[in-house]
C-alpha cells in the first residue's frame, strides 16, 4: 500500500514541474471586422468626407469673391473744384456777361511805314460759334468770320494817314460775350500790337493804324 502511494505522489509532482517548464502556446482570436489587408504598393489612399453636416471643407481662395473696387473721384464733397475741374470749366464757358461789353471798345493807335497790315484773330476762350464782321475806314471787307481756336488772317491794305479797323460782334455764341484775341503784324512781319475784346452783339472793337 505504501508503494502505491509513493508512485502516485511521484507522478503528480513530475507533471507539476513539467507544466512550469514547458510554455503554453495561446491561439489568438480574430475579431470580426477589425482586420484590414495592407495597402498594395502604389495604391492611392482614398479621401474621406465627413458625414458631419456642420463641417464644411475649406474653400479655395481663388473661388472667393474679389473685393469690390470703389470708384475714385477727384470731386470734393463740398463742391470745391480741383485744378483739373477748374481747367475744364475754364475752357467750356466764356467770361460772364457784363454791361461794359455793350460799349464799343477802342484798343489804341499805332504807326507803320508798310503798305499793309495783317490782322489775325481767334476765339481765345470757349469756341462756341462767335462771329464777327470787319470794316476798314467804314467799308466792310469781311462780311462774316467765325472765330476758331486757331488764328484767322485778314489782310488790310493801308492808305496814307489814318486807317480805322473796326470789328463788329455779330453774335455772342452759345456762352458769354463775343470773345477774341487778335494780333496785328506789319508787312515786314513785325508785331505791331496784340490785344483782346469782349463784346455783346452789335458792339465794335476798333484800332487805328497810321501809315507814315
Amino acid at each position: 500500500m505504501k508503494i502505491y502511494l509513493f508512485f502516485f505522489l511521484f507522478i503528480i509532482s513530475s507533471s507539476f514541474v513539467f507544466s512550469q517548464e514547458t510554455p503554453i502556446k495561446s491561439t489568438p482570436i480574430e475579431r470580426a471586422g477589425t482586420s484590414f489587408p495592407p495597402p498594395s504598393e502604389g495604391s492611392a489612399i482614398p479621401t474621406t468626407k465627413s458625414a458631419n453636416p456642420f463641417f464644411k471643407a475649406k474653400e479655395r481662395t481663388s473661388n472667393l469673391p474679389s473685393e469690390k473696387k470703389e470708384n475714385f473721384s477727384m470731386k470734393t464733397g463740398n463742391d470745391l473744384l480741383t485744378a483739373g475741374d477748374y481747367i475744364e470749366k475754364k475752357w467750356t464757358e466764356d467770361k460772364r456777361i457784363s454791361e461794359e461789353f455793350r460799349k464799343d471798345q477802342y484798343l489804341g493807335d499805332f504807326k507803320t511805314s508798310g503798305s499793309y497790315v495783317e490782322v489775325l484773330c481767334r476765339d481765345y476762350q470757349y469756341v462756341d460759334g462767335d462771329k464777327v464782321r470787319v470794316y476798314v475806314n467804314g467799308k466792310m471787307i469781311e462780311s462774316v468770320i467765325q472765330l476758331q481756336a486757331n488764328y484767322t488772317p485778314i489782310l488790310v491794305k493801308l492808305e496814307s494817314g489814318f486807317n480805322t479797323i473796326e470789328i463788329e460782334a455779330l453774335n455772342q455764341g452759345s456762352s458769354g460775350p463775343n470773345t477774341a484775341a487778335f494780333k496785328i503784324y506789319g508787312d515786314q512781319g513785325e508785331l505791331i500790337t496784340t490785344n483782346e475784346w469782349n463784346l455783346l452783339t452789335g458792339a465794335k472793337a476798333s484800332v487805328i493804324v497810321v501809315k507814315q
